[in-house]
């Protein structure tokens, strides 16, 4: 498969996609109640903001792909090492099983970090300090945000309770 049809049939996966988030999961699934003051304080907002920008990316990848040229030369595979493939695919699969053990124990901000920081490692990043340092400021932040200003509830662990 080309790089053309790829992103062509990525885009309408995107689209499809977005698609069912908004006709059918979001209008089903989630619920709001109606007297919430702040339009970005709704359950709505977030995956209605989501769902939008999945159903423009997928536009943007068919219009970037429309204007691609058609591959002249065979395709060849970019995997290295296919087992090393396979196993950092079941790596972050155990690291989303274990953010779900680290959730109620030691709350979303520790356990947002942790994860970041694997993750960050398991893709092989570049740049290794960029990767911490956010690992650590993006949930602190999100969390001052959100309890501080916003008045909404963070999940907090077991073990260690922030301010």
């Amino acid at each position: 498969m080309h790089d053309r049809t790829l992103h062509i049939q990525l885009g309408i996966g995107a689209i499809v996609a977005a698609a069912f988030l908004l006709l059918v999961a979001i209008p089903v699934w989630v619920s709001s109640p109606s007297n919430v003051p702040n339009i970005i304080l709704s359950p709505l907002f977030w995956p209605w903001a989501l769902a939008g920008l999945t159903g423009i990316t997928g536009f943007g990848m068919i219009l970037t792909s429309i204007r691609q040229p058609a591959a002249t030369k065979p395709e060849v595979c970019d995997v290295d090492d296919a087992p090393k493939a396979w196993g950092r695919l079941a790596s972050i699969a155990a690291v989303m099983a274990v953010t779900m053990l680290m959730l109620p124990r030691i709350g979303m901000v520790w356990t947002s970090m942790l994860v970041f920081a694997v993750t960050a490692f398991l893709v092989r990043t570049n740049h290794p300090r960029i990767a911490l340092t956010s690992a650590v400021l993006v949930p602190l932040v999100l969390y001052a945000f959100f309890a501080h200003v916003a008045g909404v509830a963070v999940p907090q662990g077991d073990f260690v309770r922030l301010p």
